[in-house]
C-alpha cells in the first residue's frame, strides 16, 4: 500500500543551518521520497513563505499548503505525520495531531519535549489513540554504532561494565547519546543518577536551555554503569566508549569513527565511509559524480547516498507496515529522556535521584528562570 505523508513545521531552506533551525523537515522529506510506499502530500508551517518553499521543493500542490496543522490534517487525513517544529512545541503539536485521530503514525524530531510531563503526555496520548509514535534518534542506524553493537554482542570486549559519553550537552546533543545507551544495553532501565552542571552563560539551542558543562554518573538495573561529561574540557574524549571486562570499543574519537582495543592493541573497524553523523563528504561527492556521468541532469537528491535519517524513517514505515515495535519507539525515547531530566534534577537537589522520576517540569529551565544559575547577563 501507499502511505500518504504530511509534514508539520517545514522550517526555512536548510542551506545554512544553525542552532535556531536545521529545517529537519527537508531531511524527513528526502527519506520519504526514497520509499516507494510513501507519498508526500501536504505540509504546514506558521510562516507561509517557508511552507510554500518546501512545497515547491517537494512538488506538493498549492491546495495542500497550510499554516494551520489541524486544518491540514482534517482536510488531508494523512497516514503518517512528521513533526519538525522546535522541541518546546513538540508536545502541543503531537497531541493536537493525535487528537484529530486521522493518522496511523507520528514521527517527531528529537529531543522529545522540554518538560518531563509533556514527554509522558505525548507518549500516553498516542498510545491511547493507537498511533505509532517515534522520535528521530537516527544515529542508531549509523554504521559506527551498528558495527559497535554487533561486536559488543559478539563478545569482542567481554561483558559490558560501563558506558562513557562525551558531547556538547545533555539535552540537544546528548539526546542521541542517551538513546544509544539504551541501544547498547538492550533498553536496560536506569536505577539512579547523580550529576552536576554549570550554566554561567546562556546556552539556548532550538529554543531550549542546555547546560554549558555537566558531569553525570548513573547505573542500570543490569549493573552497567554510565558516565557522561559535556561541554568544553570534558573528560570523555570521544562520543561514546564501551568498556568491557576484556576490552574497549571507542566510537567517534579523534583516531577513527570506530576502533576496538583488545589484548592491549587498538584496531580500526571499517564503517564504509560513515562517521558518527553520516556518510562522509567524499562518499556524497563520489555518488553524485557517478550518477552525473551515467544520467546527466538527474537531481542530486537521487544521487545522494543513504543517510541515517533515511534508514530511521524506513524503519518507522516498515514497523507501521508489519505491526512490529519500531526501534525509535516513544518508550525507548522516554528511557533516554528520563535520564537527561534526572541529571538536571540531581543538580537541582544536589543529590542522587532514584528512578522512576517524580517531577513534571524542566529542572534546568526552572533553575535558570528562578535565578539559581547565572546567565550571560549575570542575572
Amino acid at each position: 500500500m501507499t502511505y500518504t505523508v504530511a509534514v508539520v513545521g517545514t522550517g526555512a531552506n536548510p542551506d545554512d543551518p544553525d542552532t535556531d533551525g536545521f529545517a529537519m523537515a527537508y531531511r524527513h522529506a528526502g527519506a520519504y521520497s526514497r520509499l516507494d510506499s510513501c507519498s508526500l502530500t501536504a505540509c504546514a508551517d506558521i510562516i507561509p513563505e517557508n511552507a510554500r518553499q518546501f512545497a515547491d521543493r517537494w512538488d506538493i500542490p498549492d491546495d495542500n499548503i497550510y499554516t494551520d496543522s489541524v486544518k491540514m490534517l482534517e482536510a488531508i487525513e494523512p497516514d503518517i505525520v512528521s513533526v519538525c517544529v522546535p522541541p518546546h512545541v513538540h508536545a502541543d503539536v503531537v497531541i493536537s495531531c493525535a487528537e484529530t485521530g486521522v493518522m496511523d503514525a507520528i514521527h517527531c524530531e528529537k529531543p522529545m519535549a522540554t518538560t518531563w510531563a509533556d514527554c509522558q503526555r505525548m507518549a500516553s496520548t498516542c498510545k491511547r489513540a493507537g498511533i505509532q509514535l517515534t522520535f528521530n534518534h537516527q544515529r542508531r542506524f549509523g554504521k559506527p554504532f551498528r558495527q559497535a553493537k554487533k561486536r559488543l554482542d559478539g563478545g569482542a570486549i567481554g561483558s559490558l561494565d560501563r558506558i562513557e559519553l562525551g558531547g556538547k550537552n545533555l539535552f540537544d546533543y546528548g539526546s542521541h547519546l542517551f538513546d544509544l545507551c539504551g541501544f547498547f544495553t538492550d533498553q536496560a532501565v536506569a536505577k539512579w543518577v547523580m550529576a552536576g552542571i554549570e550554566y554561567s552563560e546562556e546556552n539556548v539551542q532550538f529554543g531550549a536551555h542546555n547546560e554549558n558543562q555537566a558531569i553525570a554518573q548513573w547505573q542500570y538495573t543490569n549493573g552497567v554503569n554510565g558516565l557522561a561529561s559535556t561541554g568544553d574540557g570534558g573528560i570523555v574524549d570521544c562520543q561514546m566508549r564501551l568498556l568491557g571486562d576484556d576490552g574497549v570499543i571507542e566510537i567517534g574519537g579523534s583516531e577513527a569513527p570506530l576502533r576496538i582495543q583488545s589484548g592491549g592493541k587498538w584496531r580500526t573497524v571499517n564503517t564504509g565511509g560513515e562517521d558518527v553523523h553520516g556518510p562522509s563528504e567524499s562518499i556524497f561527492d563520489a555518488a553524485k559524480q557517478k550518477l552525473s556521468a551515467r544520467l546527466p541532469g538527474v537531481s542530486t537528491e537521487t544521487a545522494r547516498p543513504e543517510t541515517f535519517v533515511d534508514r530511521a524513517i524506513a524503519d518507522v514505515v516498515d514497523a507501521l507496515d508489519t505491526g512490529r515495535e519500531p526501534e525509535l519507539s516513544a518508550d525507548n525515547a522516554l528511557q533516554a529522556t528520563e535520564l537527561i531530566f534526572g541529571c538536571w534534577e540531581s543538580a537541582r537537589r544536589c543529590g542522587r535521584v532514584d528512578f522512576p522520576l517524580e517531577i513534571t517540569d524542566n529542572p534546568l529551565e526552572a533553575m535558570v528562570e528562578n535565578g539559581e544559575l547565572l546567565s550571560a547577563s549575570g542575572q
